[in-house]
């Protein structure tokens, strides 16, 4: 083979049926990326679907000078770069750093350069690699003979017991009364142990049962994230920046559309998940005016409400105009982690969220993406998520809400539940 990298496009019949296949046949890569959309066109929309798979160069960063290292890393070469963002990365280094294990073990921060980026849409798939048309026909193939997985998952269980939970919002709830702190994001963690899982078969069920649009199989060796999340972080076009924080959560109701309805309308009027919503728009507002040229920072939809599958869900949407030469590191120190996944104030919500909770965060409720050639972005948040490690065999997904001085620990205890609903019904099948 050559080392030349050359861009081919192959047309697309079935749609359906070529992504499968090109699902059967990334999972031979120890590293890889499968970033999905699964057609839901939440404008703006990039990508319907993209996969990176292979390395030619990555970098891995557990230090407090991981975002530098990083940045030298993006401008050695303008190309695409696939990876995540763990929560616990350190942007600021007076922040508190979780004492808590992390079973799961995924670094604070990796990205790779791929030697495969395929975009794959309805009408047309896009191979850059160094034998396009050679890797279209070894996809086509579909060679899907590996070995059934016998899988294993023992009970799951949860990190806190429900008496526990409700007296931890109490006790948040006091915090926010003294005025430490107007709302938190409290997270609990979901965890199975010696499990042996076929990560691609849970991530396709889970697709099956909650299809959402910025859903993601990652794999790095031995770790995996298969993760159907509803919410964009961060995405960039242009000079164009912009977040789509979700606040706000109703059950969907599927034999009934008149009860569905109301339950998406009581979601609207919702004073809790308004108050909720505002506050991370707010946050974000504030985050995005560090890096976007004065009075452009804006809020495009403020309580729009989306359906999914399980749920439906309160989005707004807040965008701005990139002052000149902001860097990816300067973008990510200003809005990271995301403001709808720890509360207001940023960083004494952090602190709590350090104290309270009993896992440390990993990479739920961090960042999954890409960056492309021409500086482009997109990341999700990791949320509605398994991570998995096939070395230790430990299992684990997390669930939280948005805890306010209004909030009833009842059914914010619920709500969790709730958003585990798909998950769990995923893991028992």
């Amino acid at each position: 083979m050559n080392n030349t990298i050359s861009v081919n496009t192959f047309p697309v019949t079935d749609f359906g049926q070529t992504k499968q296949k090109v699902l059967n046949w990334v999972k031979r890569f120890s590293t890889f990326c499968f970033l999905d959309n699964h057609q839901y066109h939440i404008e703006p929309h990039l990508q319907e679907c993209l996969v990176a798979a292979g390395i030619r160069r990555k970098i891995i960063a557990d230090d407090s000078d991981a975002l530098d290292h990083l940045q030298r890393f993006i401008d050695e070469k303008r190309t695409w770069l696939f990876g995540h963002l763990n929560y616990d990365l350190q942007t600021d280094p007076e922040a508190v750093v979780s004492s808590h294990s992390d079973l799961i073990r995924f670094p604070d921060l990796f990205f790779f350069e791929p030697e495969i980026v395929i975009r794959l849409n309805e009408k047309e798939m896009i191979i850059e690699a160094e034998e396009p048309a050679d890797l279209f026909e070894d996809i086509n193939l579909d060679k899907n003979d590996e070995k059934i997985i016998s899988e294993t998952i023992l009970s799951v269980q949860s990190r806190i017991e429900k008496e526990e939970y409700l007296s931890t919002i109490r006790q948040l709830q006091k915090h926010i009364l003294r005025g430490d702190c107007y709302e938190i994001n409290f997270c609990q963690e979901f965890y199975a142990e010696e499990t042996i899982i076929d990560p691609v078969r849970v991530y396709q069920k889970l697709a099956e049962i909650s299809p959402n649009p910025f859903s993601a199989l990652y794999r790095l060796n031995d770790k995996w994230l298969i993760c159907a999340s509803p919410e964009r972080f961060l995405m960039k076009k242009g000079n164009e920046v912009l977040s789509q924080p979700i606040k706000g959560t109703s059950k969907r109701v599927t034999d009934s559309a008149e009860l569905d309805r109301q339950s998406s309308e009581q979601l609207f009027h919702s004073d809790k998940d308004r108050s909720e919503n505002v506050m991370v728009v707010d946050m974000v507002r504030n985050d995005l005016s560090k890096i976007c040229e004065e009075g452009t920072v804006k809020v495009d939809e403020l309580y729009g409400i989306y359906s999914f599958p399980q749920v439906h869900q309160m989005i707004s949407t807040v965008s701005g105009e990139l002052r000149k030469n902001v860097s990816f590191t300067e973008i990510i120190k200003a809005a990271f982690p995301m403001g709808s996944m720890t509360g207001a104030p940023k960083k004494k919500v952090m602190e709590l969220i350090s104290r309270y909770e009993r896992t440390k965060r990993g990479i739920f409720s961090g960042t999954v993406g890409y960056i492309s050639a021409d500086g482009d972005l997109d990341f999700n948040v990791v949320i509605r998520s398994v991570m998995y490690n096939a070395t230790t065999g430990y299992l684990s997904f997390q669930a939280g809400s948005g805890i306010t001085f209004y909030s009833d620990p009842e059914k914010e205890w619920e709500e969790c539940l709730l958003k585990a609903e798909a998950i769990k019904k995923v893991l028992s099948a």
